[in-house]
């Protein structure tokens, strides 16, 4: 069991997240519609791996995803964007997400950018 937090501003992207991933595993899921939240649920929530969006209102992925990283060096993030511009994956891999993940969320994929996600987590317990 993992705790899961998702970052999206939109409610269906969550949702098509959600159903991608195994229903029987029993994962502890937080969400938030954007950066601001992210970075907070992070703090408190402690999740093994988050999904999150770049292109929300407010607060971006972008600086979310700095502001965890600050938090937690180990943090493993999993950006999921429509933005596959090659400076856009530069960036985000520059400043420490795990991995990018195209959207719409693929089932195969998700769970699988997951597996390797609590994977490589499996040493910092």
């Amino acid at each position: 069991m993992a705790k899961i937090l998702i970052i999206d501003d939109s409610l269906v992207a969550r949702m098509s997240l959600k159903s991608c991933l195994p229903k029987d595993a029993g994962h502890e899921i937080k969400e938030g519609n954007d950066g601001g939240v992210a970075i907070e649920l992070f703090q408190s929530f402690r999740p093994d791996v988050t999904f999150m969006d770049l292109t929300m209102p407010g607060v971006d992925g972008i600086t979310a995803l700095e502001g965890i990283r600050k938090l937690d060096p180990t943090a493993r993030v999993i950006i999921l964007t429509a933005d596959i511009q090659r400076k856009t994956i530069d960036k985000v891999t520059e400043l420490g997400a795990f991995s990018v993940a195209k959207k719409p969320p693929v089932r195969e994929m998700i769970q699988e950018e997951l597996q390797k996600a609590l994977a490589a987590g499996a040493g910092h317990e």
